[in-house]
């Protein structure tokens, strides 16, 4: 039975990896958990899966979580804050965390987690696109195995099992095209938070809804690819395949192409990050090709899509830029989520504060410098959304 710790256990990644231990519970069991501020569906999840300790970041919410579990026996160890993530992250015997917790949030515990010797079931593309600098060389010192738990880099994952070093030639990511991939580029102006958030395939998180309509997160996930798989950004593709079949291919030094295809479900790479080297067979749906019907292919439109040049310009700039790239990122969703900017505003804020870093970019930068950079580019997007605001208000 392999011991597991979930840190963002009442998001999207953190109750299908609930799910999952829930139905293979000879498989798995939960020592940690941590949560946002969501008290009701923490509260169930600790009567359910009885973990040692639990933190929620919410500071504000611990006497409420206190009280919602006061009458179970044994109790488990609680905490609150940044501080208590970092500590489930690393506590007890358990051999993997998966790293649910959206956003640059999830660096810190990830990083504690590593160096307490755990794997890295990894579920927050951020850890290596803003950290990887860091990230990167500690899994190496501490010995830690990272498996990804998104699609498309376990996609990359599943098909790379057997091939020899030096085999790979090409990682060629599909991305769904999002919630406006068919719609006209000069209708994009008026689109809504709710229009955002209508993903045609996938069941995710607001923020990652969204990062999918932007297609930033097809530029993040070739950030992540670069630290994960060692590959040249000039050796990594996207291709837009509407009906998320394929979840990613490789190209091999003899053009061999080989893909991983499946239905649309984040359970499948949460079950092989958690179950790796392993099958466990399911009872889920299988694939069946002729339902599946026509599988399709196009060029990304980067006019359309803007955000995908930028991550690709962030990576091969190094250094500080990717976390510049993500924090702002981060924020400017964040701010559209909240109808304080508009859709097309989200890339032009992320480029202004990128292309405001440039002079400052740090080409080996320690943690520090990562969290600095953080904090600076998040401010710049607030600083640049209120301007936005005031010449929207002095066109009006």
């Amino acid at each position: 039975m392999k011991a597991i710790t979930l840190l963002g256990s009442t998001g999207s990644i953190g109750t299908q990896t609930l799910d999952i231990v829930a139905q293979y519970p000879e498989q798995f069991r939960i020592v940690g958990l941590t949560a946002g501020r969501n008290v009701t569906l923490l509260s169930q999840q600790i009567r359910q899966f009885k973990p040692e300790i639990v933190a929620i970041c919410d500071e504000d919410k611990l006497e409420e979580l206190q009280r919602a579990i006061a009458d179970l026996d044994p109790q488990p160890i609680l905490l609150a804050g940044e501080s208590g993530v970092v500590e489930v992250a690393k506590y007890g015997d358990a051999e993997a965390v998966v790293t649910g917790i959206v956003g640059c949030a999830g660096l810190l515990p990830t990083i504690a987690a590593i160096k307490a010797g755990k794997d890295i079931a990894l579920a927050n593309k951020e850890t290596l696109i803003a950290g990887g600098p860091v990230v990167n060389p500690l899994i190496e010192k501490y010995g830690v195995k990272v498996l990804p738990a998104d699609s498309e880099h376990s996609a990359i994952f599943q098909c790379l099992q057997g091939i020899p070093a030096g085999g790979l030639r090409r990682i060629i990511l599909t991305a769904s095209g999002g919630s406006f991939r068919d719609l006209p580029i000069d209708k994009l102006a008026q689109v809504t938070v709710a229009d955002a958030l209508k993903h045609p395939n996938w069941s995710m998180g607001q923020k990652i809804t969204i990062d999918s309509a932007t297609l930033m997160n097809k530029g993040l996930e070739v950030i992540e690819a670069h630290y994960l798989f060692g590959m040249d950004y000039d050796d990594i593709d996207i291709v837009i395949h509407p009906q998320s079949i394929i979840h990613s291919l490789i190209e091999l030094q003899d053009t061999s192409v080989l893909a991983q295809l499946g239905w649309p479900d984040m359970r499948l790479p949460l079950l092989y990050a958690l179950s790796w080297p392993e099958r466990i067979q399911t009872d889920w749906p299988q694939l069946d090709l002729v339902k599946s019907g026509d599988l399709t292919f196009r060029e990304p439109d980067h006019e359309k899509y803007p955000c995908m040049q930028l991550a690709y310009a962030a990576g091969r700039a190094g250094g500080s830029m990717p976390a510049v790239l993500n924090a702002a990122n981060e924020q400017a969703v964040a701010l559209f989520l909240e109808e304080k900017i508009t859709f097309l505003d989200i890339p032009k804020l992320i480029e202004k504060v990128c292309d405001k870093h440039q002079a400052d970019n740090c080409e080996t930068p320690a943690l520090d410098d990562i969290l600095a950079a953080d904090k600076w580019a998040r401010q710049e997007v607030l600083a640049g959304s209120v301007e936005l605001g005031d010449r929207i208000l002095s066109v009006r």
